[in-house]
């Protein structure tokens, strides 16, 4: 029972001394927050060329002109709203195949991005950068400044 008392008070200065390392947040280096900056430039590029993307096809597409197209978009899953719509079956096919191709890129975008966080910054820099940008207006200065600079170059 002696030792137990003298053991209680080392147990918990172990324990508050693991909780305050495991709170602590790691140390954000300028070559990590330059890597984040990167990947998210890289990843809103792909974004940004599929929205370029889909429009070029909807616009070019000669099965239906753009408002048509915007109106059977929001309907394409009803099929009594197409039937009210008067949808025609190539108007169909063309809104689903702009949808298979948004779903497809949707997916290539997800999988870089992810790659890019697990191995160019890392899961534990992106982590942390992601959670003190929210919280670090000094961080999330240097990180803005950074894109910037990224998008002055054209990306890296």
């Amino acid at each position: 029972m002696k030792y137990l008392k003298l053991l209680t008070p080392m147990i918990l200065l172990t324990v508050v001394t693991i909780s305050r390392a495991q709170t602590t947040a790691p140390t954000i280096t300028d070559e990590d927050l330059k890597k984040y900056a990167v990947a998210m430039d890289s990843v809103q590029d792909m974004q940004e060329a599929l929205n370029a993307t889909i429009t070029e096809m909807v616009q070019k597409g000669t099965v239906m002109p753009v408002p048509r197209y915007n109106e059977l978009f929001k309907i394409i899953g009803d099929e009594t709203k197409l039937a009210e719509a008067k949808a025609k079956p190539e108007e169909v096919a063309f809104v689903k195949e702009v949808a298979t191709k948004r779903t497809e890129e949707t997916a290539k975008i997800s999988a870089t991005f992810q790659a890019l966080a697990k191995e160019y910054v890392g899961l534990k820099a992106f982590n942390a950068i992601k959670k003190s940008l929210a919280t670090d207006q000094a961080l999330k200065e240097k990180y803005d400044t950074i894109s910037k600079e990224l998008d002055a170059k054209g990306g890296e």
